[in-house]
């Protein structure tokens, strides 16, 4: 059966009481994050939190931060075997398990956070083919967190002029940004998030390449003193549960996780640039400096880096998906251009 992405979780039964409840079987479920515990995750930590309360103690969601229970390239099999419940995947990390989600994390495709949130959900929506390809991976996806525009910090504002970055190494990841850092000359340097402190303390990169969320939750301001950009815009990572937990669980469990994923979509939404604003502006205050990047710069960046959306179209036809690559591609194109 296919296994449809949840940001349609109808919340009709919001209210729902749970008669019987302390009877009922009790499911501890571990929630395997690769990020560390900071504010910017807070609506993920509310969705552990009303999910546990809503199900009067018959659920108990537990988060372990920081790679904990895995690094963030381990922990989509983790969820699929069942070695933990919940899971934070990138869909960068898993180019490959995941291609079809790889494209909401290509370079240039999106305007705005928003917007890239809008186009998964339209593409979970309207496509089954984006469901279905987390069901062979044996999780569901439930929702995904939103991104602030990314930034590249370090000890030089260098950053700020794309023949200036030449050369330079930067944090990367997935399998597109860092075709898109080697376009304008940067050597691309794949760095764990929890690692780019230490990275650009000891030079073994110059820039990182994080939203502002990620630059305060990691303090990379003590480290780099500059952060220039906007310069692009992607979804962030999903949160998904592991089918063997779901299919262990009572359908009126399954349909409150529904409720609070759709709950929690909403508030990541909504919360997201007000979030952003707020860590550029505890970043400034804490020394660090933001640099615009010009729309001629910008431009010039665009125009070296490949087309990554028709590459990824004409890498799925090649794997004998043409007609699926093609629809995909034509509503993306429709998408973004509204």
């Amino acid at each position: 059966m296919t296994r449809t992405f949840s940001f349609l979780a109808s919340t009709a039964l919001a209210c729902t009481v749970f008669a019987g409840a302390a009877a009922a079987q009790e499911f501890t479920l571990r929630y395997g994050h690769y990020l560390g515990n900071s504010p910017y995750l807070a609506v993920e930590q509310q969705f552990a939190e009303r999910v546990s309360e809503r199900s009067n103690g018959r659920i108990r969601v537990e988060i372990a931060y920081a790679g904990a229970l895995g690094a963030g390239q381990e922990l989509l099999q983790l969820a699929g075997r069942g070695a933990i419940d919940f899971a934070a995947i990138v869909p960068g990390y898993y180019a490959d398990q995941l291609p079809l989600a790889r494209a909401f994390q290509i370079p240039f495709v999106f305007d705005s956070p928003l917007q890239a949130i809008e186009v998964s959900r339209k593409s979970h929506a309207e496509i089954p083919a984006f469901g279905e390809e987390f069901d062979r991976m044996n999780v569901r996806a439930l929702f995904q967190q939103p991104l602030g525009s990314y930034f590249m910090t370090g000890k030089t504002p260098e950053c700020s002029s794309i023949e200036t970055l030449n050369g330079k190494r930067i944090r990367s990841f997935g399998a597109d940004i860092p075709r898109a850092h080697a376009a304008i000359g940067a050597v691309p340097v794949t760095v764990a998030v929890g690692e780019v402190y230490e990275a650009i303390d000891r030079g073994t990169i110059d820039y990182s390449f994080l939203n502002p969320g990620n630059i305060l939750s990691n303090r990379l301001y003590e480290v780099g003193q500059y952060s220039c950009g906007p310069f692009m815009s992607i979804a962030g990572h999903f949160i998904v549960i592991g089918n063997r937990t779901w299919d262990r669980l009572p359908a009126d469990l399954q349909e409150l996780i529904l409720e609070e994923a759709a709950f929690a979509q909403t508030a990541y939404v909504e919360a997201i640039n007000t979030l952003e604003a707020s860590a550029m502006e505890q970043i400034k205050a804490a020394g660090g400096e933001f640099i615009d990047i010009s729309s001629e710069e910008l431009a010039k960046w665009t125009s070296a880096a490949p087309d990554g959306l028709a590459d990824w179209r004409d890498s799925i036809a090649a794997a004998g998906n043409a007609e699926l690559a093609n629809e995909i591609y034509a509503k993306w194109i429709e998408w973004t251009s509204n």
